[in-house]
């Protein structure tokens, strides 16, 4: 059985792959925030043979800033041309970089060395990329140049504080809107001051500005990590020879960055991204007699939470050809049918798996027994509040969930397929993986699944639709 399309589908050719790939019938609607391209998941049957998806998206935007950066001409393979990153390769071509896409996918970058950043000649628009916006940010505030950083709805409502506060004892200056967030001006300093910086929120992004800004600034500098966080950054400076140390003291680890860097351009070859791996895991686990295989899945143990707390559910996932790509493990993962069982999610892996959490409360929702989550407030500060988001979609469609302050409890159906909404739209609030982790429940629901706006999935996962219709089709 086909997947739903309220407004009809035409297929075309994805760049670079010989699989047909569904869109919605008015491709300007989906890349027009301003048009909302709603659309129905319903049931399409086992997800069977193998499907490969985008590059990582965290590795992808560090690749083309770090090839930036580096003097001489880096390649990239692999790399995910989703929005969010296209957004940080515009944003560097502002900066002097040369950028150029070649005819068979890779993408070269000539850079334009540490301390040699331009001043861009107009705002930067970040789309919905907080991620751009944070590192960049890192960059600009230890050069001497000013630059205004835009965005769309979500990402001007998310919180840059988190950054403007260690950039600012860094030397940066900041004209920002209220609450600390975008549109905002930063004048960079010249010379930065280095300085030690504890996080005070498990952040991945603000410990990788700080980072980024110490490459331009005498000395060196610290981040404190109470909690471990993904470590793209520390992985791929390094592979790009920036002299970087990395220990713990009291248990805490710290990063310390030497300044003044020179990087050496090198090449990048791009693993699949576990984020977007985790809705097909999900997908797969719970649709009845599912056997599907997701190759080239990035498995960086500071980004595996997921499969872990899967295994722990009862997930059958097989890790198949571990292997080293890009200096990142990597391996194909054979995921077949299981019955989940609830759990209780250790609040201390959150770093982890925090934007897999939207998925794993759907599989939750179909599991047997109750699932509880603690500890993730920052949810509420993504591209939007995805305890409450998830909390009132998947009631929407039949689940049974309570919202708490710092998480949601679910209790699972047991295996029984989800009601699905009525002819009612659940809300993605520009939110892509709301739209997608919806996409999920509708798979395993009755009456399938309405989703308000698919258009920001194109952030993250341009190939989505495709590769949905590809497992069903094999």
């Amino acid at each position: 059985m086909g997947a739903k399309i309220g407004r009809g589908k035409r297929f075309i050719k994805s760049p670079g792959r010989g699989a047909r790939r569904a869109l919605p019938e008015a491709r300007g609607a989906v890349k027009d925030r301003g048009l909302m391209t709603s659309h129905t998941f319903a049931p399409l049957g086992p997800l069977t043979g193998s499907i490969r998806v985008p590059g990582d998206k965290s590795i992808s935007h560090r690749s083309l800033m770090f090839a930036g950066l580096a003097v001489g001409r880096s390649r990239i393979t692999g790399l995910l041309e989703g929005e969010d990153v296209l957004a940080t390769a515009a944003a560097m071509r502002a900066f002097g970089a040369q950028i150029a896409r070649e005819e068979d996918g890779s993408w070269v970058v000539d850079g334009v060395g540490v301390g040699s950043l331009l001043e861009p000649n107009q705002a930067l628009d970040m789309g919905n990329s907080g991620t751009s916006t944070r590192l960049l940010m890192g960059l600009v505030a230890s050069h001497a140049i000013t630059a205004t950083f835009t965005g769309d709805a979500s990402l001007s409502g998310r919180p840059m504080k988190r950054v403007i506060d260690p950039l600012s004892q860094m030397g940066a200056s900041f004209e920002a809107s209220a609450g600390g967030t975008l549109p905002l001006m930063l004048r960079g300093a010249s010379p930065a001051v280095p300085i030690i910086y504890r996080l005070p929120v498990a952040s991945a992004q603000v410990k990788s500005a700080v980072l980024l800004a110490g490459l331009n600034t005498p000395g060196i500098t610290r981040v404190i990590e109470p909690v471990p966080t993904r470590d793209h950054t520390e992985r791929m400076l390094t592979g790009f020879g920036a002299k970087l140390e990395v220990g713990v003291e009291n248990g805490e680890t710290v990063i310390a960055i030497h300044g003044e860097a020179e990087l050496a351009p090198m090449d990048v070859t791009v693993p699949g991204d576990p984020s977007s791996a985790a809705f097909f895991m999900v997908a797969a686990t719970l649709v009845p007699r599912s056997d599907l295989t997701i190759m080239n899945v990035g498995l960086n143990p500071t980004r595996a939470g997921l499969l872990h707390v899967l295994r722990q559910m009862g997930a059958d996932i097989e890790e198949v050809n571990p292997r080293e790509v890009g200096g990142e493990p990597v391996a194909d993962l054979r995921v077949r049918h299981a019955q989940l069982s609830g759990v209780e999610v250790d609040p201390d892996i959150a770093p982890a798996m925090i934007d897999e959490f939207p998925v794993l409360f759907v599989a939750a929702a179909l599991a047997s027994g109750t699932t509880r989550t603690t500890g993730l407030e920052e949810l509420r500060v993504k591209e939007s509040d995805r305890l409450a988001a998830m909390a009132a979609a998947l009631t929407a469609a039949g689940a049974r969930v309570e919202e708490h302050a710092d998480g949601l409890t679910i209790h699972g159906t047991g295996g029984e397929p989800l009601r699905g909404t009525d002819n009612a739209r659940v809300k993605s609030l520009l939110d892509h993986r709301i739209a997608m982790s919806m996409a999920v429940a509708g798979l395993v629901s009755e009456g399938g699944v309405e989703v308000d706006d698919i258009s920001p999935i194109n952030t993250s996962f341009p190939t989505f639709m495709g590769l949905l219709e590809e497992a069903a089709a094999a």
